[in-house]
C-alpha cells in the first residue's frame, strides 16, 4: 500500500515539472531564482535604512535622558597629539641667590640625566617630558626656598639637635646597662644590642619606634616614598601633584636616588670614623693612648686587625739592608711591634677565653696601693666626691658636711669682713647689718649640725659645742668661730675606723684611684670628679637663713597680700636689653592697707622659683614657672604672652591655701615683692653645696634629655648644651649631685672668662653663617661633588676590607682620646673621661642606630620648617607598623588589666 503511494507522488510530480518547462521554457529557472533574490535585497535595505533613522532619532533622545555622555578623552588625546610641540620655558631662579642656584640647577640637570634620560630616550624623543619633569622639580623647590627664608633656625640649631644627639646617646647607654644587666658572664651581640636599643626608645619615646625602618630596607624604602610624597604634596602645585606619572618619577628620583644614598652614607660606621679621623687630623696619634685602646678593647676584630698588620710592618723591616744609625732605629721599631703584637695576642687570648679582667677588682685584691692623705682627699673633687658617697654609707655624712660647710662659710664671711673694711674706708657704715647676715648663718650652721635638735649630729666634745653657743650669744661672729670644732672633726674623720681608714679598705677607695689614674702610677694627681654611685645628702640641710636673703618679716594669717602683674617694658643698661615687669601689690591688715610697685626682671622670678623649690619640695611639682627663650625674647606678642603666664603664676602662689599649707613660704613672697632691689641668689656660702633633699623626676631616665634640664641653669647657651652633653656623655645625672654642681659652676666660670656676655651673640651670628647663602651654596657643592666628581655619576664605593675597618676604628678611637685635654681629665676624671669617649664612639659602629639619629634629625628638621602642619602625628602613624610598639602597647594593656578588674 505504502509502496503504490509513494509511487503516485512521484509520478504527479514529474509530470508537473514536465508541464512547466514546456509552457514557459527552460530558462525559467534562472529568472525565478533572481527574482526572489531582489526581493529580499530590497526588503533588507529598506528596513536597515528605517531602522538607522529611528534609532539615531532615539539615541538623541536617550542621550538628554538618563543615559552618561559619551568619552572624548581619545579623540582629545589624539587631537592634541596632532597640534604642534609647544615650547616650555624654564625659568632658572630658584631660590633669589644666584650663587646658589648654580650648584642647584647642575644637581637637577645631572640627576635627571642619570636616573631618567638614560631610559627615556629609548622610548621617546620628545622633549617636553623631560621638560615638565625639570619644571616640576623647580618648583617643589621653590616652595622650600620660600618656607626656609620664614623659619627662624636658631632654636633647631641650639636646642633641638642637642636635644635629640643627648636623647640618642641616653638610650644607648641605657640599652647598655640592659644587656650588661641581663648576664655579666656572656658577651652579648650587636643584635642584642639593636634590639634592646629600641625596647629603650619606644619606653621612652612612648609614641613613636623606628626600628622597622632602621632595619628593614624595604620598610625604609616605603617609608621614604611615603614621606616624598607628603612633601610633594606640601611643594607642588595642585595640577602638578595629581599629574600621578610626574609625580611617582619625582618621587622615586628623591626617595630612591638621593635620600637613600644619602642616608646610606651618612650612616654607614666606616665613613663615621673616616670623618672623625679627618676632622682631627691635625692632632698626633700618642702612644699611651693607642696601648689604652688595644688594653681595653673588647672587639676581637680590632685586636686581629692591628695584629695581622703588626707582623706585616715586621716581616718589612726585618727584610731591610740597613747598617750604621738607622740599624738602631729599626730595631726600636722592631722591639716596640713585637710588644704590641704580644699585647693583641693576649689580649685576644683573654676575651677567647671568657676570663676578662675587672682591673677594679684586681687592684683591690691585690691590696698594695698607694695612700692618698686625708687632706688632699677634702680639696680633690674627684676623691672628695668618692669620700663623700662612703661617708653616706656608714652615716657618717653629718661630719664631712659639717666640716664643708665651716670651709664655705669661712670664706664667704671672710669676704664680706673685707668688703666691710673697704666700705668703712668709704666712709659707709653698714656694720650692723653685715654682722647681723653672718650671725643669722653661724647659727643656722649650729642649729643644723650641733645643737640638740639637729639630726644627724655631729658628735663633739660637749665643752666645745657650749663655748660656741656662748661665743653666739655674747659675741660677734668671726671667720675662725668654727675653726676647734671643725679641727676635731677633722681628727675624728681621720682617727675613727669607721671612716677614713675603713675608706681605704672599700672599693670605693680603688675605683678614686682608678679615677685620679694612680692605679698604675703611685704619684697623687689632683682632678675634679669621679664615677662613684649617686647620694640623697647634703651638706647645706635645711638651713633657711644664708647670708644674703635673711630679713625680719614675720608671717601673720590676718595679713592678706595682692599682687599682679600691671605694665612690662623693655630696658637698656650700658647696652644690655632685657624685659621689666611692673607688679603692683596690696597687702592689707586689720588695722591698715598699703600699695606700692615693684619692678622684677624675669631672671628675678626665675631666682626667686629655684629658692623657693629647693627649700619647699611640694611646689615643685605644684609651681611651673614659665620658660626661658633665648632669642627674640624682646618680641611684643611674646612679652604679653609671659607677662600673663608671670600673672598666673603669682596668684597660684599667693592662693591662702598655698600659703596655709607652707606657712614659713611667706617669708620668701615678702621679701620677693617688697620696693626694694631684688638679691638674687642664696650667696656664695648657700650655693656652695646642694639642698638636703635632691629634686627627683618619676623615672627620669626614661625621659627625653630636654624634659629635665635644671633649672637653675642659666640662660645661657653654651651652659645648657655643654651641661646636656657632659650629662649624657660622662653620666653625670647618676653622679653626686654635689659634684655636678661644681662642674656646673665651672663651667660657667670658663665661658664667662672666655666670652663674657657676647657668647649668645656669637652663636646668633654663628646660626646666621651657617644659613646664609654662601654656606648654603657651598654646602649644595659639596654634595653635588660628592654624587657627581667632575659632573659623573659616582660609581657605587666598593665595601673596604675588614680589617681596614677595623684599623680605622682603632685609629678613630686613639685620635679622640689623644686630643682630651687633661683639664677635662681633672674635672671629669680620668676612667670617666676614658669610659664617656669611648661610649660615644661605639654608638656610631652600629649601623642601624645611626639611622634612627639621622631619621630623628630629618623628622626635627622637617617638623620646624613646616610647624602649621601635625608632622609629629604623620610620623607616628608611619612608623605605628613598629614591632616593638606593638609589644609595648600589649606589655601596657596586660599591666593596666588587672587595674582595670578592680575597678
Amino acid at each position: 500500500m505504502l509502496t503504490e503511494t509513494s509511487l503516485s507522488i512521484w509520478g504527479w510530480g514529474s509530470l508537473g515539472i514536465v508541464l512547466f518547462l514546456i509552457t514557459f521554457g527552460p530558462f525559467v529557472i534562472f529568472y525565478l531564482t533572481f527574482y526572489i533574490l531582489c526581493f529580499v535585497g530590497g526588503g533588507l535595505v529598506v528596513t536597515l535604512l528605517f531602522g538607522k533613522t529611528n534609532s539615531e532619532k532615539y539615541l538623541e533622545q536617550c542621550e538628554h535622558s538618563f543615559l552618561p555622555p559619551t568619552s572624548t578623552g581619545v579623540p582629545k588625546c589624539l587631537e592634541e597629539m596632532k597640534r604642534e610641540a609647544r615650547t616650555i620655558k624654564i625659568d632658572r631662579r630658584l631660590t633669589g641667590a644666584n650663587i646658589i642656584d648654580e650648584p642647584l640647577q647642575q644637581v637637577i640637570q645631572f640627576s635627571l640625566r642619570d636616573y631618567v634620560q638614560y631610559w627615556y630616550y629609548t622610548l621617546s624623543d620628545d622633549e617636553s617630558f623631560l621638560l615638565e619633569i625639570r619644571q616640576t622639580l623647580q618648583n617643589a623647590l621653590i616652595q622650600f626656598a620660600t618656607r626656609s627664608k620664614e623659619i627662624d633656625w636658631q632654636p633647631y640649631f641650639t636646642t633641638r639637635i642637642v636635644d635629640d644627639f643627648g636623647t640618642h646617646l641616653r638610650v644607648f647607654r641605657k640599652a647598655q646597662q640592659k644587656i650588661t644587666e641581663k648576664d655579666d658572664q656572656v658577651k652579648g651581640t650587636a643584635e642584642d644590642l639593636v634590639d634592646t636599643f629600641f625596647e629603650v626608645e619606644v619606653e621612652m619615646e612612648k609614641e613613636v619606634c623606628r626600628d622597622l625602618v632602621c632595619t628593614s630596607p624595604k620598610d625604609e624604602e616605603g617609608f621614604l616614598r611615603d614621606l616624598c610624597e607628603v612633601l610633594l604634596y606640601l611643594l607642588l602645585p595642585p595640577g602638578d601633584f595629581q599629574n600621578k606619572i610626574m609625580r611617582y618619577f619625582v618621587r622615586e628620583i628623591l626617595a630612591r636616588g638621593i635620600l637613600l644614598p644619602l642616608i646610606n652614607q651618612l650612616s654607614d660606621p666606616d665613613y663615621i670614623n673616616q670623618y672623625v679621623i679627618w676632622m682631627i687630623r691635625d692632632s698626633n696619634c700618642n702612644y699611651e693612648a693607642f696601648m689604652n685602646i688595644i688594653k681595653l678593647s673588647d672587639n676581637i676584630g680590632e685586636l686581629e686587625a692591628v695584629r695581622d698588620k703588626a707582623a706585616e710592618e715586621l716581616q718589612y723591616l726585618r727584610s731591610l739592608d740597613t747598617a750604621g744609625d738607622d740599624i738602631n732605629t729599626i730595631k726600636n721599631q722592631i722591639n716596640s711591634l713585637l710588644f704590641v703584637k704580644k699585647v693583641c695576642d693576649s689580649r685576644i687570648q683573654r676575651l677567647q677565653s671568657g676570663k676578662e679582667i675587672n682591673t677594679v677588682k684586681l687592684a683591690a685584691n691585690f691590696g698594695k696601693l698607694c695612700t692618698v692623705p686625708l687632706d688632699s682627699i677634702l680639696v680633690d673633687n674627684v676623691a672628695l666626691q668618692f669620700f663623700m658617697d662612703y661617708m653616706q654609707q656608714t652615716g657618717g655624712q653629718a661630719h664631712l658636711f659639717f666640716w664643708m660647710t665651716v670651709e664655705g662659710y669661712r670664706v664667704t664671711a671672710q669676704q664680706q669682713l673685707e668688703v666691710l673694711l673697704s666700705r668703712q674706708r668709704d666712709g659707709k657704715h653698714q656694720t650692723n647689718q653685715t654682722k647681723g647676715l653672718l650671725r643669722a648663718a653661724a647659727v643656722g650652721i649650729y642649729e643644723q649640725y650641733l645643737s640638740e635638735k639637729a639630726s644627724p649630729r655631729v658628735t663633739v666634745d660637749d665643752y666645745l659645742v657650749a663655748k660656741l653657743a656662748d661665743t653666739l650669744n655674747h659675741e660677734d661672729p668671726t671667720p675662725e668661730i668654727f675653726d676647734d670644732i671643725q679641727r676635731k672633726v677633722y681628727e675624728l674623720m681621720l682617727r675613727d675606723e669607721r671612716f677614713y681608714p675603713s675608706f681605704r679598705q672599700n672599693a670605693l677607695y680603688v675605683r678614686m684611684l682608678a679615677e685620679l689614674d694612680m692605679l698604675k702610677d703611685p704619684s697623687f694627681r689632683g682632678s675634679d670628679d669621679g664615677d662613684g654611685e649617686s647620694f640623697n645628702g647634703s651638706p647645706t640641710g635645711s638651713i633657711n637663713l644664708s647670708l644674703d636673703d635673711l630679713s625680719n618679716v614675720s608671717s601673720d594669717d590676718s595679713v592678706q597680700l595682692h599682687a599682679y602683674i600691671s605694665d612690662t617694658g623693655v630696658c637698656n643698661d650700658h647696652g644690655k636689653t632685657y624685659a621689666l615687669y611692673a607688679i603692683t601689690v596690696h597687702r592689707r591688715n586689720l588695722n591698715s592697707e598699703e600699695m606700692w610697685k615693684t619692678y622684677r626682671r624675669y631672671s628675678d622670678f626665675h631666682d626667686f622659683h629655684m629658692r623657693i623649690t629647693e627649700q619647699f619640695e611640694s611646689l615643685s611639682s605644684i609651681l611651673k614657672l614659665p620658660g626661658k627663650k633665648t632669642f627674640n625674647n624682646m618680641d611684643r606678642d611674646f612679652l604679653e604672652k609671659r607677662k600673663k603666664d608671670l600673672n598666673a603664676y603669682l596668684q597660684l602662689l599667693l592662693a591662702p591655701e598655698m600659703m596655709k599649707a607652707s606657712p614659713a613660704l611667706a617669708h620668701y613672697v615678702y621679701d620677693f615683692l617688697e620696693n626694694k632691689a631684688y638679691s638674687k641668689g642664696k650667696g656664695d656660702f648657700a650655693r656652695k653645696v646642694p639642698p638636703l633633699i635632691p629634686k627627683t623626676d618619676s623615672d627620669p631616665e626614661h625621659r627625653r634629655v630636654s624634659a629635665q634640664l635644671d633649672d637653675n641653669v642659666d640662660d645661657n647657651i653654651p651652659l645648657r648644651v655643654m651641661l646636656l652633653l657632659m650629662d649624657e656623655v660622662f653620666d653625670l645625672k647618676e653622679r653626686n649631685q654635689w659634684l655636678r654642681r661644681n662642674i656646673k659652676n665651672l663651667l660657667q666660670q670658663l665661658i664667662r672668662a672666655t666670652y663674657g656676655d657676647t657668647i649668645n651673640r656669637k652663636i646668633v651670628d654663628h646660626v646666621d653663617w651657617m644659613t646664609s647663602p654662601e654656606q648654603v651654596a657651598d654646602s649644595v657643592k659639596r654634595f653635588r661633588d660628592a654624587f657627581w666628581p667632575n659632573g659623573i655619576l659616582a660609581e657605587t664605593v666598593p665595601c673596604r676590607d675588614k680589617s681596614i675597618r677595623m684599623r680605622t676604628r682603632v685609629a678613630g678611637k686613639t685620635k679622640l682620646l689623644a686630643i682630651m685635654p687633661d683639664e677635662l681629665k681633672h674635672i671629669i676624671g680620668a676612667e670617666t673621661t676614658r669610659k664617656g669617649i669611648l661610649r660615644v664612639f661605639e654608638m656610631f659602629q652600629h649601623n642601624q642606630l645611626n639611622r634612627r639619629m639621622v631619621y630623628v634629625f630629618l623628622e626635627g628638621f622637617l617638623e620646624t620648617l613646616f610647624p602649621q602642619y601635625k608632622f609629629r602625628e604623620l610620623f607616628n602613624k608611619l612608623h605605628s607598623r613598629s614591632k616593638q610598639m606593638q609589644k609595648y602597647k600589649q606589655k601596657l594593656q596586660t599591666t593596666q588589666a588587672p587595674s582595670l578588674q578592680k575597678r
